[in-house]
């Protein structure tokens, strides 16, 4: 190969070139160096400042010919390539070059670009918590394909056969603070699609959430079916249970199932929309549920265990069954839990 490289140089001085930049990026991608060494070595090469901007990321590093950050603004680029990997574009390589472009630019960006896309795929993109909603969304969507799905959690960071939670989650903070509180250690990415904040994790525990989020936490199934499961448990949290497993739920999951007239029409249901203008009977009502004991329903409340009788008496008269019958809190909390599905 060196024999033919001298051969051709010979009879071209551009195919000379060219050769010299395949072999150098060759040289690079053998040594397995990251996107950020690939930056500063195009830089080198090209003598004029390199750029490489990650969809996935959003991020750009720019890298002046001398090897650092470049600290100038942004100019116009005098050369650019895509990055593709497997047939989709995940990111642009571009030169800033004072003047008309080099003829060997493009041979440089061309080889900048297969070696960015091979570095991708061996390390991931730059480590951030906040993502392109659209390569979430293809992660986690039911439409795409398995090959799609995994080539977006590959895009994001997310090694092959990792286990990764989908979270659900509805909260005034910021979800990447979010995201790097409920896994600090391990692979996080974090993105808003419409109304609902989504969390990708590879381990994900309760406890970590801080006060004011509501979340709804997948299992490490197929991402998509963990979103669907996320986006139901998200359903049946409340100020009192803000973040819900849904390997928690277990029956109450069928809850979400029911059509919603249906619901509607349920008697109980009805009788439980009827004292909902009442907050103290509600907030009585689901203490009760929640502990399955008078005395403790009333430790939670802060009051005497007498006025919580009498307040669960007039709740009964006004559900039509008695709350202390055996089956009365069972009956009480799937209705309670089945009208703030429709909420």
């Amino acid at each position: 190969m060196e024999a033919l490289a001298v051969r051709l140089s010979g009879l071209d001085p551009y195919v000379d070139g060219a050769i010299r930049i395949v072999a150098f990026y060759d040289t690079l991608m053998r040594r397995r160096v990251d996107l950020p060494a690939l930056v500063r070595a195009s830089a080198g090469l090209a003598e004029c400042v390199a750029g490489i901007r990650l969809h996935g990321t959003g991020r750009a590093t720019r890298v002046s010919p001398h090897g650092k950050e470049a600290s100038t603004p942004p100019s116009p680029a005098s050369a650019t390539a895509p990055v593709i990997l497997d047939e989709e574009e995940i990111g642009t390589v571009w030169l800033e070059r004072p003047g008309p472009p080099n003829p060997l630019d493009e041979v440089l960006l061309d080889r900048l670009a297969i070696a960015a896309a091979t570095a991708v795929e061996r390390y991931g993109p730059a480590r951030t918590t906040m993502a392109d909603p659209a390569l979430v969304e293809l992660a986690i969507s039911s439409d795409s394909d398995e090959a799609a799905g995994a080539r977006a959690l590959r895009l994001l960071g997310f090694t092959a056969g990792l286990p990764v939670h989908v979270v659900a989650v509805r909260s005034p903070l910021p979800l990447d603070r979010i995201g790097g509180l409920v896994c600090p250690a391990r692979p996080v990415k974090a993105a808003r699609l419409a109304d609902v904040g989504v969390i990708l994790a590879t381990t994900v525990d309760r406890a970590w959430f801080p006060a004011g989020v509501h979340a709804g936490i997948g299992a490490a199934e197929s991402p998509c079916r963990s979103w669907q499961q996320a986006r139901t448990a998200l359903r049946f949290t409340t100020p009192r249970e803000p973040v819900i497993r849904y390997a928690d739920l277990g029956a109450l999951a069928l809850l979400a199932e029911i059509p919603q007239d249906a619901v509607r029409d349920n008697a109980d249901v009805a009788a439980i929309a009827r004292i909902a203008g009442r907050p103290e009977d509600l907030e009585t009502l689901d203490a009760y549920c929640a502990t399955g004991s008078l005395r403790r329903a009333a430790d939670l409340l802060h009051l005497h265990h007498s006025s919580v009788a009498r307040r669960l008496e007039q709740i009964g008269r006004t559900l039509g069954f008695d709350l202390t019958e055996p089956t009365g809190p069972i009956r009480a909390r799937l209705a309670l839990t089945a009208w703030r599905l429709l909420t």
